[in-house]
């Protein structure tokens, strides 16, 4: 499926914003079931300094300076992006098996997943995540299954309410008022994952807008979204990575798109910076996601 996205940011600063600098998340991923096609971002005022860089989990990010004084910034990227339906595993091991099998050991093959079986900053690893998370792992369960019915009980279970936290609600706290937005839900199902020492990335990204005809609006499809990767070790070699979606209780398809990964959304805020001045401040996002003629 080939789609066109549109995500505009916009802040109006009251007083101005004296000099800032950002980094932005805003390049879709180019890789693996997804291919980018063509990218632009338009930063007003225009930056007196801008370079791109990969951060450590692979991702491509913008960094931009503004030393000028400013009352607003938009920042705006536009994107064409094909995806494709992810394979299917080949093989489930039981949950404790793949536990094991990235568990250290001496003289053990390193396998670079393990980075994401630890706690992050706005996910720890602890005892009320595992708590939770056990109904749905069983002795025995394969790995796959066992996430897939973790993610249906969030969904089941969770409120989607926008007012409830904010985008820096810890896990915990999410877990406890169960209720939030997609970054609750996915921060919440990492963190149990992660309580268990099974490997989870945090995914950001988008849905597309307008559903095809006969088929329901998913949760989030105007705004960045967000989902969780669990990792699947391989019966011999690399594993793989396989998606769910809480907030929705599916697996993403081609109507996602991946914009970037990381341990939690601090890895992977759209836009964050470092500002001098402007006290107060208004946020508005815009996303449309649409099919690409």
């Amino acid at each position: 499926m080939r789609l066109q996205l549109v995500h505009e940011t916009r802040y109006d600063y009251a007083p101005a914003v004296r000099s800032a600098q950002h980094i932005a998340h805003l390049r879709p991923a180019d890789g693996g079931q997804q291919a980018l096609l063509r990218h632009s971002l338009e930063i007003s005022p225009e930056p007196a300094q801008r370079s791109e860089s990969t951060d450590v989990f692979g991702n491509l990010r913008t960094f931009f300076s503004l030393p000028s004084p400013h009352e607003s910034l938009c920042v705006v990227a536009r994107s064409v992006v094909e995806t494709r339906a992810a394979a299917q595993p080949d093989h489930e091991m039981a949950w404790e098996d793949a536990r094991e099998r990235l568990r250290y050991h001496r003289a053990s093959r390193y396998d670079p997943a393990t980075e994401f079986a630890f706690a992050s900053p706005y996910v720890p690893r602890h005892a009320d995540f595992m708590a939770y998370a056990l109904p749905s792992f069983p002795p025995g369960r394969g790995l796959l299954e066992a996430a897939t019915h973790l993610m249906q009980r969030v969904h089941d279970e969770f409120e989607y309410v926008p007012a409830a936290t904010d985008a820096g609600t810890p896990a915990l706290e999410a877990l406890q008022l169960r209720k939030g937005v997609c970054q609750d839900f996915a921060h919440v199902m990492i963190g149990c994952l992660r309580s268990l020492g099974l490997p989870a990335r945090y995914v950001s990204g988008y849905l597309l807008t307008e559903p095809p005809p006969g088929q329901p609006r998913l949760v989030g499809a105007d705004a960045s979204h967000a989902w969780v990767s669990v990792y699947l070790p391989g019966a011999e070699g690399p594993g793989q990575w396989t998606a769910l979606d809480p907030t929705n209780r599916r697996a993403p398809g081609e109507d996602y798109v991946v914009l970037a990964t990381g341990r939690d959304y601090s890895d992977v805020s759209p836009v964050r910076g470092v500002l001098h001045g402007g006290a107060n401040h208004s946020l508005s996002v815009a996303v449309t996601v649409s099919p690409a003629g």
